[in-house]
């Protein structure tokens, strides 16, 4: 089992071989360690070229080498990064010095986790450091930096405070109700400051499906009878044959995917088996499949081919936005036109950046442009509606003794300390650094 006491190692820059190679080692061994292989260490953030040896003085490489003393270092503890040339054999080598000087490979997460550990990271900005490794789209980006900065937890924080802050003032009116400089209308005071709190807490999670789109991706699905033009309106979304394409009714029978980014945004675009009364066994599962992912969608988009007599449209789940779209424009131009939300050709190029400009505007709807700190995962979210399921029951003050509205708060406060991971977090330490990669 690892332990916090060992000096750590790992490739922390991207894979071999590279022109650079970044080996960080944390851990109280760490100067020690890369004295052997470099030599007398340069001062505390200077850059440093330094020869590279092993223990019978060989040269290995050239490297930059950084050192970082604790507690002013990313993990709190001495560190050293060596920038290597990026060989497999140089990094071989150097590894196998670092192991001799009682160094082990770190886990994944780890460097991470003793950031943790040592209060240099939150739970919530550790979270947020994982989303902005993962992140593929400036919005992503933009989601994980409001995490991985500190921001959603000064948030979480604040809110925290506010309701140790109410508790407080109750168990003064419990503690010293005879005193004259503690008024008799404290609850009065805690119960608006707790309303207002709880009205803040629940617009807040309000937004939750925000950051799960931006996270996640908006899932849009493409919908219509066989021959609408699904498959065209995929491969010129996409920008390139993700889907086959044929004049024969039933071509596509299974569920096609490609993420898009549209302005920063993921978009997870779906292709469906056209929906039809079908009598082969395959194409019915297609169109089950199709439908088990219309009623998973954001946005449907449903087609209809501008030449086909039947407009009526397949039955489609309810609460789900829909937009309307014409095909074929370029053989049937403005015909029934005014019967779609938009009317596009994927031969001519015609309305497609309508579409793709319709499809950011049901996003940025979702998401509120990200203009505000949204929830990132449901974790905090369901601690959240802990703390505002605690304090809902702070509402009935008639009934309630002071005692048990303190008791609320407490627990309102400690489901907030969860989401920072100050509160009993163990059981989920390991899930959530297990899904960083080696080297962070």
């Amino acid at each position: 089992m690892a332990s916090f006491s060992d000096t750590i190692f790992a490739l922390s820059s991207g894979p071999l071989p590279a022109g650079v190679a970044v080996v960080r080692i944390s851990g109280s061994a760490a100067f020690a360690a890369c004295e052997k292989l470099a030599g007398k260490l340069p001062d505390a953030r200077i850059a440093s070229l330094r020869s590279i040896r092993n223990r019978d003085g060989n040269l290995l490489d050239q490297a930059l080498v950084l050192v970082f003393p604790g507690p002013n270092s990313f993990t709190g503890e001495d560190c050293v990064e060596l920038h290597l040339h990026g060989s497999r054999a140089v990094l071989s080598a150097v590894y196998a010095e670092l192991e001799a000087s009682g160094c082990r490979t770190a886990e994944a997460g780890e460097f991470s986790r003793r950031a943790f550990q040592r209060g240099k990271l939150d739970l919530a900005e550790v979270e947020g450091l994982g989303d902005l490794l993962a992140a593929e789209t400036e919005m992503q980006r933009r989601l994980a930096i409001s995490g991985s900065s500190g921001t959603q937890s000064k948030l979480y924080a604040s809110w925290r405070q506010r309701i140790l802050h109410a508790r407080a003032m109750l168990e003064a009116e419990l503690d010293f109700a005879d005193e004259e400089d503690v008024p008799g209308s404290l609850a009065q005071s805690v119960i608006r400051d707790v309303a207002a709190l709880r009205e803040e807490m629940q617009e807040h999670i309000r937004l939750e499906g925000a950051g799960e789109i931006i996270r996640d991706g908006f899932k849009a699905v493409i919908v219509g009878a066989p021959n609408a033009g699904k498959s065209s309106l995929m491969n010129a979304l996409a920008g390139n044959d993700v889907a086959i394409v044929t004049d024969i009714a039933g071509t596509t029978r299974d569920v096609l995917h490609a993420d898009l980014n549209l302005s920063g945004y993921l978009v997870r675009l779906y292709d469906t088996a056209g929906l039809r009364e079908a009598t082969d066994k395959v194409e019915r599962m297609g169109i089950d499949r199709a439908r088990v992912k219309i009623s998973e969608a954001d946005l449907i988009l449903l087609l209809c081919d501008l030449q086909a007599t039947d407009h009526t449209g397949p039955d489609l789940p309810d609460g789900i936005p829909i937009v309307s779209v014409g095909t074929k424009l370029d053989l049937n131009p403005d015909v029934y036109a005014g019967k779609y939300d938009l009317v596009i050709s994927t031969e001519t190029g015609a309305g497609i950046d309508e579409l793709r400009n319709e499809i950011i505007r049901h996003i940025e709807a979702r998401t509120h442009g990200l203009t505000q700190v949204v929830p990132s995962r449901l974790r905090h979210v369901n601690h959240i509606k802990n703390a505002i399921f605690a304090l809902r029951t702070a509402d009935d003050w008639s009934i309630r003794e002071t005692e048990f509205l303190a008791e609320d708060l407490r627990q309102a406060a400690d489901a907030l300390g969860r989401i920072s991971g100050r509160i009993d977090t163990e059981e989920v330490l390991g899930v959530i650094f297990s899904s960083f990669c080696i080297g962070k």
